[in-house]
């Protein structure tokens, strides 16, 4: 495992393993067959991404991982195991470093799964503009800033994909998290546009839309999740459509399924869908 924090570097070089034959061809690894896979995660320290590296582990990947609590971050990698940087991404240059630790411990980075977020539910007119800035800088402008860092060395390779985890909140729009919804959304419209930039480069874009998931985030956003219905489902089922999005080449990844009907419904007729949210919530 290998460390660093905002200063520097410590620890020792990556454990080697052998490469998982699955995986979609364009985050085939350059160089030498057989050299295990790259893959950079963010929001490592707990829930999805932490899902998303044991997964990715189990499947042979070299990691480097990214998330602000950097005890939970060492235990993960511990376990994966990676190397590891805790960091801020919403701090100036921090998405410059985290890109250049991770090309100096993995030698490229084949594969972004962008899985860093915070939440907040209220009222908007009652939430701070401390919190309104927070929200839009962690879920949408640290990614967007980190992927304008990785992308051209995927570029340069030709070949790379990135993986986006937005939300249902950003798809349909949710009651009580007007502003999560809004950088969710934007995120969403950003895979869509980049997908069609780099149509012919060899990198790919996929956006994992996953609903309610068991994970600290509710507990972190000071708001606990108190519907019946939809029930919230494990990490490990977005690390799985995770690595749907990668193994299948999949551009758009609901989970569960199912979310994709509201989706969809909210697309074709929006008015009946508002009718129905204002009935069910």
């Amino acid at each position: 495992m290998s460390h660093a924090s905002g200063a520097g570097t410590t620890g020792v070089p990556f454990s080697r393993t052998s490469a998982a034959r699955a995986g979609a061809a364009d985050v085939r690894a350059a160089g030498e067959a057989g050299c295990p896979r790259a893959a950079l995660v963010t929001g490592a320290s707990s829930g999805i991404g932490a899902a998303v590296a044991r997964r990715l582990s189990a499947r042979g990947w070299r990691l480097v991982l990214n998330g602000r609590d950097e005890e939970r971050l060492l235990r993960v990698a511990q376990a994966a195991p990676a190397a590891v940087f805790p960091a801020d991404l919403t701090r100036p240059g921090a998405e410059n470093r985290l890109t250049r630790f991770a090309l100096e411990h993995a030698g490229r980075v084949d594969l972004l799964v962008a899985g860093a977020g915070i939440g907040w539910a209220g009222d908007f007119r009652t939430m701070p503009p401390s919190a309104l800035e927070e929200v839009v800088e962690t879920d949408l402008l640290a990614t967007l800033r980190l992927v304008r860092q990785v992308l051209p060395h995927m570029v340069e390779a030709g070949s790379g994909r990135l993986v986006l985890i937005g939300s249902l909140a950003g798809t349909v729009g949710v009651r009580g998290e007007a502003v999560y919804s809004a950088a969710k959304a934007a995120l969403g419209a950003f895979a869509d546009a980049l997908r069609y930039e780099l149509r012919g480069s060899g990198v790919a874009v996929s956006l994992v839309v996953p609903g309610v998931v068991d994970t600290p985030f509710f507990e972190r956003r000071g708001t606990p999740y108190r519907r019946g219905w939809p029930g919230p489902v494990p990490a490990e089922r977005v690390a799985d459509a995770v690595w749907s999005a990668v193994a299948r080449g999949r551009d758009e990844v609901y989970v569960p399924g199912w979310l994709r009907v509201p989706a969809r419904v909210r697309g074709a007729a929006p008015g009946l869908y508002r009718r129905l949210a204002a009935v069910f919530g």
